[in-house]
């Protein structure tokens, strides 16, 4: 009788278990042997049958069913066929074997299906079928408890996402054998672009699509818009991991603080709720204008070659004028040209940031250190119980609810500890950044490229609109004092005289 063999794995466990697809086959050809049997096709694949979805065997399947004589179909178990009881394959090979088109021989089991198979050995064969199943769904369950108390335990079953990677760690030797184990750590360098991405979003001056631009000038990468609307949905990255639409804290060093992931969400939903068509054009004044007359938005338009922005007047028509973007430019350029420090005075500024940072510092890592150790204590807690449970000193029920108690005092402190890092990181920047703005704002702003310079205006004023053919504005602190000084030529009196920082 002519004869095919079929060998299939699904999981490493089965590889092995002396159950590698080698070794199914060498057991096959054995007992194609003994059987005298002429094998025509063997097949060896990686798949699994739990799942209704069987592309590699449908194409097994369908060359079986095209043989025009009687064949031999051999499988090393009744597990190599199917592992489901309702998979509609199994019966269509059943009822042709016992239509003596077929038979199927389990070499293992020992079982042969044909046309003479008696009431105990159909029994047999139903008997090793839901076997199979019921070891799958064992694995399933098994495998489902595990991962709920890797989650309760705040660790992330899978693969974690980008700005985060898995480490292979060594735990030991027992036995001359090396017990190495996996973890999840932050990726230096993926997290800073991470934390890029979420700072510049959260500034409001980037589109998707204007981010994408920038990460890609500035790293190299070419993140796809939705890869990017991913990365800035995901809070793993403000320490909230989510499974099967279920969240928990993981316990994992977080990359950005929940206050700046919220901002971001913020942002989004800001730029979802634009009510202008065309809100993705890159227009340099776009949605940062207001009519000083109605209040409407004002719009960006091109003609031939010139931008100009007008009132959409959508309230009713009041002879509003349009404005060229270049004379937007130069008036809000004007401006900047206005906050520029004298050196003498710049001077007298460094040294009292010098000062402040002095007493700022010692203060910080008092801080610091009171709310490590607070975070020390509650890890320790969370030992502590862990050990009990194993005791049994404590129910299961217990454990969950002191661990989830202890996990969101954990957090809280960690979110603590992030709002007094991102305080310490932007008071150096904004100090830094007024020092290098003041220094030469009109420069910087005429310089700067598109996104650059609505970060400049957004940073320096605020609450801008156009009356008539004129760019109206409130400024921001400490600018507006800034201004202040250098209209009224205050800067005259600093002069050997102690200079007050910014409140």
């Amino acid at each position: 009788m002519k004869c095919i063999v079929i060998a299939r794995v699904s999981t490493e466990e089965q590889k092995k278990a002396n159950n590698s697809l080698p070794a199914q086959i060498t057991r096959l050809q054995e007992y194609c042997k003994r059987k005298e049997f002429d094998v025509i096709k063997e097949f060896s694949f990686d798949e699994s049958a739990y799942k209704s979805d069987r592309e590699d065997f449908d194409k097994i399947l369908d060359f079986v069913i095209e043989q025009k004589e009687k064949v031999a179909v051999c499988f090393d178990k009744v597990d190599r066929l199917s592992r489901n009881i309702f998979d509609k394959r199994v019966s269509i090979l059943y009822e042709k074997a016992l239509k003596d088109d077929l038979e199927l021989h389990f070499v293992s089991d020992g079982q042969i299906v044909n046309s003479r198979l008696s009431a105990v050995e159909k029994f047999n064969f139903s008997i090793s079928l839901g076997l199979a199943k019921y070891y799958s769904d064992a694995i399933s369950d098994n495998v489902k408890r595990a991962q709920e108390n890797m989650l309760r335990m705040g660790i992330y079953p899978t693969k974690p996402p980008y700005g985060y990677k898995r480490v292979s760690i060594e735990e030991g030797v027992k036995d001359n054998t090396r017990k190495i184990k996996t973890k999840i750590v932050v990726d230096e360098y993926s997290s800073r672009i991470v934390m890029k991405a979420f700072e510049l979003y959260s500034t409001g001056t980037f589109s998707m699509n204007s981010l994408r631009e920038k990460i890609k000038s500035d790293y190299g990468l070419n993140w796809s818009k939705g890869f990017i609307d991913s990365v800035l949905n995901n809070q793993f990255y403000c320490g909230v991991m989510t499974w099967q639409k279920k969240q928990y804290n993981h316990s994992y060093i977080p990359i950005i603080s929940k206050t700046l992931f919220d901002k971001v969400q913020d942002v989004k939903s800001s730029f979802n709720k634009k009510p202008f068509k065309f809100a993705g054009k890159p227009y340099m004044y776009r949605g940062l204008l207001r009519c000083g007359h109605c209040g409407m938005s004002i719009t960006p338009e091109k003609h031939k070659g010139h931008v100009y922005y007008h009132c959409t007047q959508y309230n009713g028509k009041h002879d509003a004028k349009w404005l060229r973007e270049e004379s937007i430019t130069e008036q809000i350029g004007n401006v900047f040209k206005r906050i520029q420090l004298p050196s003498e005075v710049l001077q007298k500024i460094v040294v009292t940031l010098k000062q402040t940072h002095e007493s700022k510092v010692s203060f910080r890592e008092e801080q610091f250190k009171e709310i490590n150790l607070e975070r020390e204590k509650y890890s320790k807690r969370l030992e502590k119980i862990y050990l009990d449970k194993l005791d049994g000193s404590i129910t299961n029920d217990e454990y969950d609810n002191f661990r989830q108690s202890f996990r969101n005092k954990i957090s809280e402190i960690d979110t603590r500890l992030s709002i007094l890092q991102d305080t310490d990181d932007n008071y150096y920047i904004t100090a830094n950044y007024i020092l290098e703005l003041t220094k030469r704002a009109h420069e910087l702003f005429l310089s700067s490229e598109m996104q650059e310079k609505r970060q400049l205006v957004r940073l320096v004023l605020s609450n801008l609109r156009i009356e008539d053919e004129k760019v109206q504005y409130d400024l921001i602190k400490p600018f507006d004092e800034i201004l202040n000084c250098s209209d009224s030529q205050l800067w005259l009196r600093v002069k050997g005289s102690n200079l007050q920082p910014w409140s």
